[in-house]
């Protein structure tokens, strides 16, 4: 009953997560629309680098979906874990995306600074102001979803980033009305390639870490080193690795010496139940009496 119950419950987690994923495009793609629209007729760099950015929210939301959506692909003989580092890779093309648009904003708005052109501060005002509806609605339907998801988290960080731009921009349309200070405008424009880079260093980095096997950010090595040592049969623990498989599932493989090798069973059982308990849902554990000898190549006896 609880495994059926677990089911259903993960079951309902997948398709409200599409659900948030398809509203979420659907909005931002008309925003854009509208949003690039005004930025053109008022010519507004502004709301046109908001609106260049806001669109490759939309390719990330497309492609986090679909990355989702390949997780639950089953393996085959090619790809034995089916395509769950699809999410990984997605997560890392989002920061390469970002990392883009900033390099493009950061040139427009200089060629804008050196050839100021006339905005007109109220229609930015009021342009930004439906992006913070948008980008916070969409950000705050992600914000539960992220925590444990980087690929979640890296369309989450888009919107939330987003909606702070917004912010800025409806005070940049609000300065220029006030000011008549066209110059502002590109100069909110470089705040806000500052705002997309700093968002976007956690998940570049994240990405970076997890597509080369590195140890998950949630994944504390040490206590996993912990829970295989502590087992009253175990004598040691080598050869000890720890991956994600995607964004959400954590593998790991490790070497336990058994000072009773009767005892492997019940060992085994224990282990993997704390280890799923710590993050890691795929555990691979060979096991070796303390008279053997590891063939491995490399094997000191340490993890």
């Amino acid at each position: 009953m609880a495994t059926k119950h677990h089911h259903h419950e993960h079951s309902h987690q997948i398709t409200s997560l599409d659900r948030v994923f398809i509203f979420g495009i659907i909005l931002n793609l008309l925003f854009v629309a509208a949003e690039t629209g005004v930025g053109i007729l008022y010519n507004s760099l502004g709301l046109l680098s908001d609106a260049g950015h806001n669109l490759s929210d939309v390719f990330s939301l497309l492609l986090a979906l679909l990355a989702f959506r390949l997780t639950r692909v089953r393996g085959n003989a090619r790809y034995t874990y089916g395509y769950k580092k699809s999410t990984i890779l997605v997560s890392l093309l989002n920061a390469i995306i970002l990392l883009i648009a900033v390099g493009a904003i950061v040139i427009e708005s200089i060629h804008k600074l050196q050839h100021p052109a006339p905005v007109n501060g109220m229609a930015v005002s009021w342009t930004a102001g439906v992006g913070i509806i948008v980008n916070g609605l969409t950000a705050w339907m992600l914000m539960k979803k992220q925590k444990n998801d980087l690929n979640v988290r890296g369309a989450y960080l888009h919107m939330a980033a987003d909606t702070l731009v917004s912010v800025g921009v409806v005070i940049s349309g609000i300065a220029i009305s006030i000011t008549g200070y066209s110059i502002i405008d590109p100069i909110i424009s470089l705040a806000i390639a500052a705002i997309i880079l700093i968002s976007t260093w956690s998940l570049l980095s994240g990405s970076i870490r997890l597509s080369l096997d590195g140890v998950p950010e949630n994944i504390d090595l040490k206590k996993i080193h912990q829970i295989l040592s502590e087992n009253q049969y175990v004598e040691g623990c080598h050869h000890l690795h720890v991956w994600a498989i995607s964004t959400t599932e954590n593998a790991l493989t490790a070497h336990l010496v058994l000072s009773d090798i009767l005892q492997l069973e019940t060992v085994k059982q224990e282990v993997k139940q704390q280890l799923k308990e710590a993050g890691i849902v795929h555990a691979t554990l060979e096991f070796e009496l303390e008279s053997g000898h590891c063939c491995d190549t490399g094997c000191n006896g340490q993890t």
